[in-house]
């Protein structure tokens, strides 16, 4: 059985993610991201809302309960965030693309971007960005966008398609990660990102990535992209 732990490059940018490596198996997990994954010297399997799928080319939309059961060889995962980067559009950016790392990150930065077009999203997002090393309010967001706690809520969930919390969550992991890959010990980055303690930075990274701080993030060389 092909060990867990990930190995290769990542290539982080600012709203999306790039691996070249090998990828070990996951839980089920669902991740507020879209993956796409391109393998060019095996197929893949994984499974993906109960169903089997096994190709070179799998895209697994944003939300969408999976795990990879095999993945032999080196490969390309992206990650893409949904609330700036369309499944469409980023599907046709990379069409006919070769595949290496500089190719591929050259595609993903001229990839078309979704704008938030509602501005109270977009200040209480700005909000949210502000306070996430310390303790986020829901209720201190909804005031800054001049929102009701309610009205806020289902903005959240209707428009980004996650509620406040889970949203908040997504973007702590997203900032604990840049700093464990920057060097810094697991407890430091857990702190940084606004995580109680290191135990609950792992169980969500376990929870929306299927797999432990110490598989995902050991063995990866990280560049961080403009």
């Amino acid at each position: 059985m092909r060990p867990p732990e990930w190995t290769g490059q990542l290539w982080l940018g600012r709203d999306y993610g790039l691996i070249q490596g090998e990828l070990g198996c996951t839980a089920p997990h669902a991740h507020y991201a879209h993956q796409l994954i391109l393998a060019p010297t095996a197929p893949v399997t994984i499974e993906l809302d109960g169903q089997l799928c096994t190709a070179r080319h799998l895209f697994i939309p944003a939300l969408q309960c999976h795990a990879i059961l095999e993945a032999p060889g080196p490969l390309f995962t992206l990650y893409a965030e949904p609330l700036t980067i369309d499944a469409q559009a980023l599907q046709h950016s990379l069409l006919g693309v070769e595949l290496t790392l500089p190719a591929l990150a050259e595609a993903l930065r001229h990839c078309p971007r979704r704008i938030v077009q509602d501005r109270r999203i977009e200040k209480a997002l700005a909000a949210l960005d502000r306070q996430l090393t310390g303790k986020v309010s829901a209720s201190a967001l909804a005031a800054h966008a001049h929102l009701s706690l309610s009205q806020l809520e289902r903005l959240f969930s209707g428009q980004l398609g996650l509620p406040v919390r889970r949203l908040v969550l997504w973007r702590r992991l997203r900032l604990a990660i840049g700093l464990v890959l920057a060097g810094e010990a697991v407890t430091e980055a857990a702190h940084g990102a606004g995580f109680a303690d290191s135990a609950h930075f792992s169980r969500t990274l376990k929870v929306l990535f299927g797999v432990t701080a110490r598989q995902a993030l050991q063995q990866l060389e990280l560049r961080l992209l403009d």
